[in-house]
Formats: structure tokens, C-alpha cells, sequence
């Protein structure tokens, strides 16, 4: 018997404790159930000097800064249908070809509809999507390269955005600049964050 307490006493504070419990661990089961899943980013591109590739483990990097964000880095031609269907967000790359996507990624967005299946369902509307590009010169179609990579995704009725510049992130690899700076490497990092946060905020609540 604890001093101070009669029997009584110490059994209304024995009764209310195992209540407190009952009532305080159920609220935190239920939060757990709640608890939204992580969100699951996919960053696909082409390079073929490289150049393009480090921008995207710098997107990676920004994208993974935000807690609890999975990311899948691949190149466009092993990106496979379930990486795209389980992915919340998907971030793509390419150099400037003649001012456009290269024909590695045009290959992989036809791969959409002839070889995953995405269209007439539209499987892939309302996950996220944005744009990176590299090119020699500091006019040399950067962001005509990232508006057509943005409306494939609009035709796929997904929700496009932008990070680390107008339509997305950019560098100019020849030149008076070659290779990427940091202020590009921080672009590109600032598009990977700003795409897992909007995911993140879009990401349906589980049902319960």
C-alpha cells in the first residue's frame, strides 16, 4: 500500500492509470495507421557524356533530402512499367538533341503507351512530373528540350512542376562553362526537393 493512500484511494488510481492507457495507447495505433506512406520518387534520363547523369544524382540528392522520400535513379531504357506505376513522382532527363529530347527519351515516352500500357487508361494522371536538361551552349534548346519532356506529361494527365528554374532544371556544359557549376549541381537539387514536397502534399491519405 502506497502511504499517503487509503485502499479505496488506490484503487480509483490503479483504475484510472489502466484507462489512461487503454485510451493513450489506441491514439497512438490509430495515428500509425494514419501515418501517410512514403512517397516514391523515380528520376529517369539519358546521357551519353555524363553530363547529363550527374544532374540527375544531383536531383536524386534533393529529392532524398526530404524525409522519408524513396528514390529510384535509372537510365530511360531500364525504367520498367512498375517503376513508373509505383512511383508517386517522376523526374526526367535528357541532353539537347537539335533542341529537342533526345531520341532515347522520345523512345521511352512511346514506351508508355506501345509497351507498358499507360494509355487509353491514363494510368500514370495525377502523379507528378518535372524536367531537367543539359546542352553545350547557353541557347541551345534547353528549355524547348524540357517543355516537350512536360507536355508528354500533360498528355498523360499528370500535374507537372518546375524547380530550379522557369521549367525546370538546366545546364550548359560547353563553352565559356563546361561541365556543370554548383549553382547548376544546386538547381537540380532544388528540383528533387521541390518535387518530393509536392508529392508529398498530393500523396492521398491511406483509407482506413
Amino acid at each position: 500500500m502506497i502511504r499517503g493512500y487509503s485502499h479505496q484511494g488506490f484503487s480509483h488510481l490503479v483504475f484510472c492509470l489502466i484507462v489512461s492507457y487503454i485510451a493513450f495507447g489506441s491514439n497512438l495505433v490509430s495515428a500509425a495507421e494514419w501515418a501517410p506512406a512514403a512517397v516514391k520518387v523515380l528520376v529517369a534520363y539519358h546521357s551519353q557524356s555524363g553530363n547529363t547523369e550527374r544532374m540527375a544524382e544531383a536531383v536524386v540528392e534533393g529529392a532524398k533530402s526530404l524525409a522519408g522520400t524513396i528514390v529510384v535513379l535509372k537510365r530511360v531504357g531500364q525504367v520498367t512499367a512498375d517503376d513508373l506505376f509505383s512511383s508517386d513522382a517522376i523526374i526526367i532527363g535528357s541532353p539537347v538533341y537539335w533542341s529537342n529530347m533526345s531520341g532515347e527519351v522520345k523512345t521511352f515516352f512511346d514506351n508508355w503507351q506501345f509497351k507498358f500500357g499507360v494509355f487509353p487508361e491514363f494510368k500514370m494522371k495525377n502523379k507528378i512530373g518535372a524536367a531537367f536538361a543539359t546542352g553545350g551552349q547557353i541557347s541551345s534548346g534547353k528549355e524547348v528540350t524540357m517543355l516537350t519532356i512536360l507536355a508528354a506529361m500533360l498528355g498523360n494527365q499528370m500535374i507537372v512542376v518546375s524547380g530550379g528554374g522557369a521549367f525546370g532544371a538546366s545546364a550548359t556544359t560547353e563553352g565559356d562553362s563546361p561541365g556543370l557549376d554548383k549553382k547548376e549541381l544546386a538547381d537540380a537539387q532544388a528540383l528533387g526537393r521541390r518535387v518530393a514536397e509536392v508529392a508529398a502534399m498530393l500523396k492521398p491519405t491511406p483509407s482506413h
